[in-house]
């Protein structure tokens, strides 16, 4: 491994740290962690801002894994550099961590489900919208957004290691981080299943706009 190769991962952990939600509700005069549930995720921007804003940080927490996970798989080969894939791997994992525990929030963050879908989605999209089809289908059955999020923590690191049987190639060490990755997110979730087992969770509540 080259020095260039760390810079990469560091970068990516730094972009992964950048508190999109956050920047997006102090823009709107909000405090994201001082409101609704307190957490910095698309969720908590849709149900405090408006359902455009859902949109807004997700595709900014998305944009900020998928962008430098895409960069490092096309990085041209290095002298004694990491292979491309694994750097991608490796850029991807840490904009994960990197939203999740925020350098730039004394290392607490956001849940990781849309910084994580941008990396599998520039990795193994067949396995990337597996996850996102449950999602999907859990959301619109039960309007649980935190029950769809961990029914689609579940579901890729399955079809990681399923389709691969079906003829789709997903690397070994994707399948892995799937794995990893999908852990992390429900361990993340521990006080939404709380509240699901609880029958506390709230719907999801999006206003239309605001």
């Amino acid at each position: 491994m080259v020095a260039a190769d760390a810079g990469w991962w560091i970068a990516s952990y730094l972009a992964g740290s950048l508190p999109t939600g956050l920047v997006v509700g102090r823009m709107r005069g909000v405090d994201l962690r001082k409101a609704g549930s307190g957490n910095i995720g698309a969720t908590n921007a849709g149900r405090v801002l408006g359902r455009p804003f859902f949109a807004l940080v997700f595709a900014l927490d998305f944009l900020k894994s998928f962008v430098p996970t895409l960069l490092a798989l096309r990085r041209d080969p290095v002298p004694d550099g990491v292979a491309a894939p694994l750097l991608a791997l490796g850029c991807g994992v840490a904009a994960v961590v990197g939203h999740v525990f925020s350098v730039f929030l004394r290392f607490r963050g956001g849940k990781g489900v849309a910084t994580a879908s941008g990396v599998f989605f520039a990795l193994a999209w067949a396995p990337a919208l597996c996850a996102l089809a449950a999602w999907w289908v859990v959301y619109r059955t039960t309007r649980w957004v935190s029950l769809a999020s961990l029914a689609a923590a579940v579901v890729l690191p399955l079809a990681c290691w399923l389709l691969p049987k079906l003829g789709v190639v997903v690397a070994k060490e994707v399948r892995w981080a799937a794995l990893v990755v999908g852990a992390l997110i429900l361990v993340r979730h521990k006080s939404n299943i709380g509240r699901l087992l609880r029958g506390e969770e709230p719907r999801s509540g999006l206003p239309q706009s605001r």
